[in-house]
């Protein structure tokens, strides 16, 4: 695989998968705007077909495998519903591993697009192992949720499109896991804009790729419960792209709270928006003050909508 992934990959992603996935809408958002001290806009990814931005990496790397007995990958729930997606149709078998910490609503999810769920060990590392015995044993094409320059290019789509949408977007705040959305979305919008800010967002519970960078090289941390469950999961010991492009691309980090994505889901929820924690992690950095659009338009990607019904309401009761 190559070392790098350039604006080239990017813009070859965008052909490759121009018809399968959504160009997804954005909209402004006046109480953020408010509270920012400038334009916010939000990017609605979470219209994505499966519900997440995941559905651009792993189309655009299932369209580049060649003959093999199937797919598979390890996954926190939403990359592992757009690989099913994908290998669905290209007419090839999808094998998604993942911990017990992944919600059952997303393990029905990529039940009904026909892919198996297998459920392996208490971490997403663990499910990772299952994934690696499947290619080398099996014959199944691995595609990682994050590492790999196929995915990264097909998440830098989302880059492309934002400031073909909005191109005077001054700061592009973007939800922090493994680092491919990230990686993708600033190799996308710094290419074409050198001045553009782009802020990472987590939680403050098991954050991987904040440890890593601490750390200044990638280091497994416990996965700890968290309303933001999609940004779970380690970056990987032998992490070769998304680590050096998170840590050369990204101009801060930012931690919430779990008050603080909780928040963020309410205030997203009060304007129309039904979101994951993942994706209200931006609206949370507004709400707390530290995050702001005073040096011009604010972009937040609202990443994926895949949270439990049950659970969303939960939380917005819990809100005073």
């Amino acid at each position: 695989m190559p070392d790098v992934v350039t604006l080239d990959d990017i813009m070859a992603a965008r052909d490759r998968i121009g018809d399968q996935v959504r160009i997804t809408p954005f909209q402004g958002s006046p109480s953020l705007s408010q509270i920012a001290g400038g334009p916010v806009w939000l990017k609605c990814e979470y219209r994505q077909m499966t519900g997440a931005f995941k559905l651009r990496g792993a189309t655009n790397a299932v369209a580049r495998v060649g003959n093999v007995a199937g797919v598979t990958t390890a996954s926190t729930g939403n990359h592992g519903r757009a690989l099913a997606h994908a290998a669905r149709a290209k007419g090839i078998p999808a094998i998604i591993c993942v911990s017990r910490l992944v919600p059952q609503n997303k393990l029905d999810a990529i039940a009904a697009l026909g892919a198996e769920a297998r459920v392996i060990g208490e971490s997403q590392d663990e499910a990772f192992h299952e994934a690696i015995r499947l290619q080398r044993e099996d014959g199944f094409a691995l595609i990682p949720p994050f590492d790999h320059p196929d995915v990264i290019a097909g998440q830098g789509t989302l880059g492309l499109e934002i400031l073909d949408q909005i191109p005077d977007a001054a700061t592009i705040a973007v939800p922090l896991s493994g680092g491919g959305l990230l990686a993708g979305v600033a190799m996308a919008a710094k290419a074409q804009n050198p001045d553009i800010r782009i802020i990472g967002i987590s939680m403050e519970r098991g954050a991987a790729m904040s440890a890593s960078l601490a750390a200044g090289r990638p280091v497994e941390i416990p996965e700890l419960p968290t309303l933001a469950d999609s940004l779970g999961g380690g970056i990987g010991l032998k992490n070769r792209l998304t680590f050096p492009m998170v840590r050369d691309l990204m101009d801060d980090l930012i931690l919430l709270s779990e008050d603080q994505i909780a928040a963020g889901i309410c205030q997203l929820s009060s304007e129309g928006h039904f979101v994951e924690g993942a994706a209200a992690v931006g609206a949370g950095a507004v709400l707390s003050r530290q995050l702001n659009a005073k040096d011009g338009p604010l972009v937040l990607i609202l990443s994926g909508e895949n949270i439990d019904p049950f659970r969303h309401a939960e939380i917005i009761q819990a809100i005073p």
